[in-house]
């Protein structure tokens, strides 16, 4: 999702404006000496304060910790969402806008929540897990926003992704039919042999020993082949061992360790694009469920 576009705006606004209304009435109720001369707070602003001793036990304290609660819960249920799309509640990407900003939102509240403490044990893992989810979740966005462009320059013509099993099994049966029909030129003496070994066992040998084990290996990059520099110089020698009427075939295999290698790089790039959510969505969950365990100590315990 591209994020410096005209549908952010007004989330960023509010966004903004939150924190600078959020931060005014936390220095107006614990630290008023600070406001500027003549600037105070409305009366049905001020909360009186509490006898707890940290600053989310108080009335604002409590108000600013629920309201990030109920945006940990509304962020859960964007899987909840996409699962569900016939739902008239918005769509998909309203929802992931504000799963986006809303969440954002939150580091402000939680700071002003704490105080700027970490407080007990329970606190401090809970902050601790809360900034892991909140680095995760913004190093996501990053690949989001970047890997589309990287991948539209990197790869010459992007694949669709569930045809990369397809296009690799096509290029293993090419292979395959390749080596077959030089086996037979080879058995059949249709070709004119100026060494002891012909220029179809030449290839054949190639394909058995090097195209065969890469172009249907499961992680390329361990091959020779597998890397462009290397495989350029390979198919240029091969090039030179054979005679005219074989090098449109050398240049078919050349294309197809191409091809490989372009399924290779997009795979790759998905891999990034999609495995910080192994961290971010476990994690999300297991936040969630010890905020309201946090959040139901606090409100019972004092």
């Amino acid at each position: 999702m591209r994020i410096f576009n005209r549908s952010h705006v007004p989330w960023f606004m509010f966004v903004l404006l939150a924190t600078v209304a959020a931060c005014c009435i936390y220095v107006g109720n614990f630290h008023p000496e600070r406001l500027p001369h003549g600037f105070s707070l409305p009366p049905w602003l001020i909360h009186k304060p509490s006898d707890h001793r940290s600053i989310g036990g108080t009335p604002l304290g409590l108000v600013l910790g629920t309201i990030s609660l109920g945006i940990f819960v509304f962020a859960a249920l964007l899987g909840v969402r996409k699962k569900l799309p016939f739902l008239p509640v918005g769509n998909v990407q309203r929802w992931l806008r504000g799963h986006i900003w809303l969440t954002l939102l939150t580091i402000p509240l939680i700071l002003l929540h704490s105080g700027f403490r970490l407080g007990g044990p329970m606190t401090t893992t809970l902050m601790v897990l809360y900034a892991i989810v909140m680095v995760s979740g913004i190093y996501g966005l990053i690949l989001q926003h970047r890997l589309p462009t990287m991948m539209k320059e990197s790869l010459p013509a992007e694949i669709v992704f569930e045809q990369i099993p397809n296009m690799r099994a096509q290029l293993c049966a090419a292979a395959e039919k390749l080596q077959r029909s030089l086996k037979q030129q080879a058995t059949s003496g249709s070709a004119v042999v100026a060494t002891d070994v012909s220029q179809e066992e030449v290839l054949g040998g190639f394909i058995e020993q090097r195209l065969l084990p890469y172009l249907c290996a499961r992680r390329g990059e361990k091959y020779r082949l597998g890397h462009a520099r290397e495989a350029d110089d390979i198919f240029r020698h091969l090039r030179l061992r054979v005679d005219e009427i074989y090098r449109a075939r050398v240049d078919d295999m050349r294309r197809w360790c191409d091809e490989r290698r372009l399924t290779d790089t997009q795979l790759r790039m998905q891999h990034w694009l999609h495995s910080w959510l192994f961290v971010h969505v476990p994690l999300s969950f297991l936040l969630l469920l010890m905020t309201v365990w946090h959040a139901f100590v606090t409100l019972f315990r004092y």
